[in-house]
């Protein structure tokens, strides 16, 4: 089973794809960031997301999408431009027709590291050591990407545990 991973920001989305045969048989066949420049108008980086997310799409031909459930924020106007590099992210999902299950942070660290208040780092460092990389291979923003397709397949190759996934969106 080919999982994509996808921790949607504006700036900065994390991306991983793993592949995943049984619990303890789990690989890295990609993992990165899809990066906007801080002066490029919102509509230029949902463009470059959706075709970052299509062309993920199309070369790794995933089986599942794992991506990171909205929270609620302090700052409104964070959360709205969240949602939208969301969006553009579950349009592709929807067009190319990969199924897409949301998981919150806090699942997916405890899923990765088993503590859900984890930091970037220690996702990082736990990610590194499971999947043999070395933690500076690893863009900070593609650690939860990991961490939630992590989650995902933990559940996905254990039939037992697949009444516990989340429905699709």
């Amino acid at each position: 089973m080919i999982i994509l991973g996808i921790d949607p920001a504006i700036r900065c989305s994390g991306y991983a794809v793993i592949k995943a045969t049984a619990v303890r048989e789990m690989s890295v066949i990609d993992c990165g960031v899809i990066k906007n420049d801080r002066s490029m108008p919102h509509t230029e980086c949902l463009r470059r997301i959706a075709g970052g997310i299509r062309d993920l799409i199309t070369t790794y031909n995933p089986d599942a999408i794992s991506i990171e459930d909205p929270f609620l924020g302090k700052n409104p106007s964070t959360v709205i431009i969240l949602g939208m590099a969301r969006g553009a992210i579950l349009a592709v999902c929807g067009e190319l027709g990969v199924p897409v299950y949301p998981y919150t942070p806090t699942t997916a660290k405890r899923a990765a590291v088993g503590n859900g208040k984890a930091e970037k780092g220690q996702v990082a460092l736990i990610m590194s050591a499971m999947f043999h990389l070395e933690a500076e291979q690893i863009p900070l923003d593609a650690t939860d990407a990991l961490a939630l397709a992590l989650c995902h397949a933990q559940n996905a190759v254990r039939p037992a545990l697949q009444m516990l996934m989340p429905k699709t969106l």
